[in-house]
This record gives C-alpha cells, sequence and structure tokens, in this order.
C-alpha cells in the first residue's frame, strides 16, 4: 500500500468522526430547529454512505452477497451525486449574489 493512500484513508476516518454529534444540545428547553432539514439531509447521505462501507467490509469478509453491496454502493453513489449536486446549487446561487449590484 502506497503511503499516500494509507494517508487518505486516515484523514477520511478522521473526517467522519468528525461528523458525528457531540451530545444533548446545550440548552434542552430552547427551541430546536431542523435548519429546513438540511442536517436531516446531511445526515441520510453519511447514513448511505456508511452503509454501503459496510457492505463492501462485509462482502470483503465473506458475509455478504455482491447483490446487496451493489445496492448499497448504488445508494452511495445517488447519495453523494445528490450532495454534489446541492453544493453546486448553492454555490451558483452565492456567485450570483455575489455579481448583483448593490
Amino acid at each position: 500500500m502506497k503511503f499516500a493512500a494509507f494517508q487518505a484513508a486516515q484523514t477520511y476516518s478522521g473526517a467522519k468522526t468528525a461528523l458525528k454529534p457531540e451530545g444533548p444540545s446545550p440548552n434542552p428547553t430552547a427551541p430546536q430547529s431542523d435548519g429546513g432539514g438540511a442536517f436531516k439531509a446531511v445526515h441520510e447521505m453519511t447514513s448511505a454512505v456508511a452503509q454501503g462501507e459496510r457492505a463492501a467490509q462485509a462482502y470483503m469478509t465473506g458475509s455478504a452477497d455482491p447483490h446487496s453491496v451493489v445496492e448499497a454502493m448504488a445508494a452511495a453513489e445517488l447519495a453523494v451525486e445528490t450532495a454534489v449536486t446541492v453544493r453546486d446549487k448553492v454555490v451558483e446561487a452565492y456567485q450570483e449574489l455575489i455579481r448583483m449590484p448593490i
């Protein structure tokens, strides 16, 4: 295994743990906002990617069939493509706002 691939794997595993919530809200009586569903969408995307990773690991250990791995990887790919498309639209909207005259 090349060092760059190993370093990329370590960086990715560190980034995965950064996405996990820290714990309960500091003020549990404060009204909670769902952020327009953005946090739920991010959570669903990370869940789909994690499910794809688990399926691939199960296949490598011989405890999963190829069909379930293909389904999980397709769902993960769709989730990532959707997230990238949304990100591109947000960046495009931001660029349009920047170009507006004051």
